[in-house]
């Protein structure tokens, strides 16, 4: 797996540590070399190892250590003259350093690529979904349901706007592991951020090396231990019943450390029929035996026993009273339990000071029981109650090669490997009134990938770069059927994909200060399993569900000065095969593959320093439409030029940040997004908003080795209590659409950290 699309070779970067740790090649970020190889555990109980393997980390070209790591020259051959001709320095902490690095990587990139750090005692956040992370990213849409039965809704420049639950059309990565199955079908509820660095997000061509349904990259990364270890413990407490309790600890040293972070979340949710209480652990252990060689263990379980989904409002609902849940709702009490587990390992080496191996696996367990809106009972349905009991692993290699041309300048190649796999037992019974009755639906289903890919990445002057890439993708579903009736016949078959996605970048420095890029690539994103478990006629499976395809371009520049950075990019997307629903018949969804649909946009990104005050802006404008007629659900005509449902045509966030004194932090933020339509047709829509929220924090005590530090935190909410739909149900077919926002809220925490 291209392990990190976002960070490019660069020569003109600062690293103080040693010389074969230099800098990353484009496509392999450090937090992916972490990529955790999750062996699965079956439950929390009685753990058994699934799978095990080792892994090689990417190889880095070398990289000369200059006084400020901050300062480049355009002349990457030039820096290796002045880092031999410079005397040897104080060198600079290995977290500063490595931070600015990733910095200058990220700005000297051919791609559209933002990182956010996250810090698990500072941050005036209770850090339980990505929505608090990702709020505000140009290009981004991550919403917050308030429906944690059906998970977040995330959104790359208008990928994966139409997902009605869990995450499709971007691929998440957790340290690496695909948080996304490799029909395409992702979640993001599993990523433990109160552990976490960074959240990175990748957007346009580029991404497109990460395979199938990646239009855009959405990567969470652990921290790395404390050295000589530490240990923090919060609570926090907020409006309708959220309790949140988190504990971590650190230990061992720079050869051998690890960390443990156990959460508990619960609420009574701000709608009726939503509470949700979940636990989750996350661990790492990492292994330093030699200067070259690392190797990093991860252990993820998530347990999720009960989410109640109060399901969409139509409009009347939504307008009299936001805060119910429709009548089948209690009905047949909806609701979904998961258990997750996985565990992983990684071995990274430095084979020489040219060349490097990576070599991976995962693997995983998810035991899912949701109780649907309907009861399911016709002989021909698949049932109310939607039971699954899931395995997958993965497997990667990768080789990389980090040399220097004739002229001095910097090269590499890598070359690599991805085959993943994903089986589960999928059942399904009748809902008796919350209750699992007979039979419907019991079938074994199969989602398999294997990916080769490689990259160029090669200074082709002081300051022109060139990146180039393709990866060819193969994905097959397999449907085993053994619930056979006359009813309802043999549903047996599959159907495979193949793609390759080729992708290129240039980048001119024109400055030491402002980069220019563009680059174009193709991409493709198939069905999911749900996608296509039904076709026209209730005949079976429809696997004449193409995959569709795009070819997307952008062009953007960045700026950074000593206080400012500003990034610009407009970006255009034109897909073959989009995947849209043509018609619902018994509660199941049927889809069709349609042409030319067209995604273009601006995206606007500025954040300054000015003192004691950080203010910070972004603005999307995102152009999304089918480009032709076509006859969609219900025989409805869809007409050239509609919008796709569940795009705003304009978002923004203003905020500002002012820490009068090293203790106190205070923010606030507004957040703005124009109208969306809810369906195909667009007769339905929910209008824009303007909302507002406040945080702050307040710091006693010192970072000093042995002595305990504390952080008391705030975050409101919906400062004016407005009424507005946070996400949408995009077409859903009994026209509840509507999934309203919280009210006003507060929560309130505190953190102890003993160092």
């Amino acid at each position: 797996m291209p392990s990190g699309a976002w960070d490019a070779p660069n020569d003109r970067t600062t690293h103080a540590t040693s010389a074969t740790r230099a800098p990353l090649p484009l496509l392999q970020r450090r937090a992916v070399f972490l990529t955790s190889v999750p062996l699965v555990y079956r439950r929390w109980q009685g753990l058994a190892p699934l799978l095990a393997s080792w892994a090689c980390a990417a190889a880095h070209a070398q990289t000369p250590a200059l006084n400020d790591p901050e300062k480049k020259t355009t002349d990457p051959a030039a820096n290796n003259a002045a880092a031999a001709a410079t005397p040897t320095v104080p060198a600079l902490s290995t977290v500063e350093v490595v931070d600015s690095a990733q910095a200058q990587r990220r700005f000297d990139s051919a791609a559209s690529h933002t990182s956010v750090a996250v810090d698990g005692f500072a941050a005036t956040t209770p850090l339980v979904h990505l929505s608090e992370i990702l709020a505000g990213q140009a290009g981004v849409v991550a919403q917050d349901r308030g429906n944690y039965a059906q998970d977040l809704q995330i959104a790359v420049r208008g990928f994966g706007a139409r997902s009605t639950f869990g995450v499709r059309g971007v691929r998440v990565l957790v340290d690496g592991i695909p948080a996304s199955m490799p029909d395409g079908q992702g979640q993001a509820a599993t990523a433990h951020l109160p552990s976490a660095a960074q959240v990175d997000v990748l957007r346009g061509p580029l991404a497109q090396l990460y395979g199938n349904a990646a239009g855009g990259v959405v990567q969470v990364t652990t921290r790395d231990p404390r050295p000589g270890g530490a240990a923090q413990a919060g609570v926090a407490v907020g409006s309708y019943g959220q309790r949140l309790v988190d504990a971590s600890l650190d230990f061992g040293d720079q050869r051998l450390g690890g960390l443990v972070d156990l959460s508990h979340f619960e609420t009574n949710g701000w709608r009726a029929h939503s509470a949700a209480r979940r636990t989750h652990f996350n661990g790492k252990l990492v292994a330093r035996p030699d200067g070259r060689t690392r190797i990093t263990a991860l252990l993820n379980l998530y347990d999720q026993p009960l989410a109640q989904d109060p399901l969409g409002l139509d409009l009347a609902q939504f307008q009299s009273d936001p805060r119910q849940a429709v009548a089948v709702a209690t009905a047949f009490d909806t609701r979904k339990s998961v258990a997750q587990n996985q565990l992983g390992v990684v071995l990274e080496h430095q084979l020489n000071t040219v060349d490097s191996l990576q070599l991976r696996a995962y693997g995983g367990t998810r035991q899912l029981t949701q109780h649907l809106s309907f009861s399911g009972a016709a002989a021909n349905s698949a049932g109310g109650v939607v039971d699954l009991d899931r395995g997958y692993h993965g497997v990667g290699m990768a080789w990389t090669r980090a040399l220097r041309m004739p002229s001095g300048l910097p090269l590499t190649w890598t070359v690599g490997m991805d085959a993943n796999r994903m089986s589960e037992h999928r059942q399904g019974f009748v809902n008796q009134s919350g209750a699992s009755g007979d039979l419907r639906r019991n079938e074994n289903d199969r989602a398999t990938n294997t990916d080769l890919y490689a990259q160029l990445d090669a200074w082709i002057s002081p300051r022109w770069r060139a990146v180039a890439g393709f990866r060819a993708s193969q994905v097959r579903v397999e449907v085993d059927d053994h619930f056979i009736t006359p009813a309802n016949p043999d549903d047996s078959g599959g159907r495979t994909w193949r793609h390759t996605s080729p992708v290129a970048g240039l980048v001119w420095s024109a400055t030491d200060t402002l980069n220019l890029y563009a680059n174009i690539g193709r991409g493709f994103e198939t069905p999911t399993l749900s996608e296509m478990a039904y076709s026209s006629g209730n005949s079976g499976p429809n696997f004449g569900l193409s995959a569709a395809r795009s070819r997307q371009w952008e062009v953007g520049a960045k700026y950074k000065g000593e206080n400012q950075q500003l990034d610009v990019a407009w970006f255009d997307t034109r897909s073959r095969g989009e995947i849209v629903p043509v018609e619902t018949v018994n509660g199941r969804s049927v889809f069709q593959n349609v042409d030319n649909v067209r995604r273009r946009g601006l995206e606007l990104a500025w954040r300054a320093e000015m003192g004691a005050w950080t203010p910070r802006a972004s603005y999307t404008y995102l152009d999304a439409y089918f480009g032709n007629p076509y006859t969609g659900a219900g025989g409805a005509a869809i007409a050239a030029g509609n919008r796709l449902p569940g795009t705003a045509r304009h978002m923004a966030q203003l905020a500002v940040d002012y820490a009068p004194t090293p203790r106190w932090r205070v923010g606030g933020t507004v957040n703005l997004a124009g109208a969306v339509f809810a369906n195909d047709t667009n007769t339905a829509s929910a209008p824009g908003y303007a909302v507002a929220g406040l945080n702050a924090g307040y710091q006693l005590g010192n970072a000093a080795p042995g002595s305990t530090r504390w952080q008391v935190w705030a975050r409101l909410d919906n400062l004016f209590n407005r009424r507005y739909a946070g996400t949408l149900i995009v077409n859903d077919g009994n026209g509840r659409f509507f999934e309203p926002a919280a009210g006003r809220r507060l929560m309130v925490g505190v953190r102890a950290q003993f160092l």
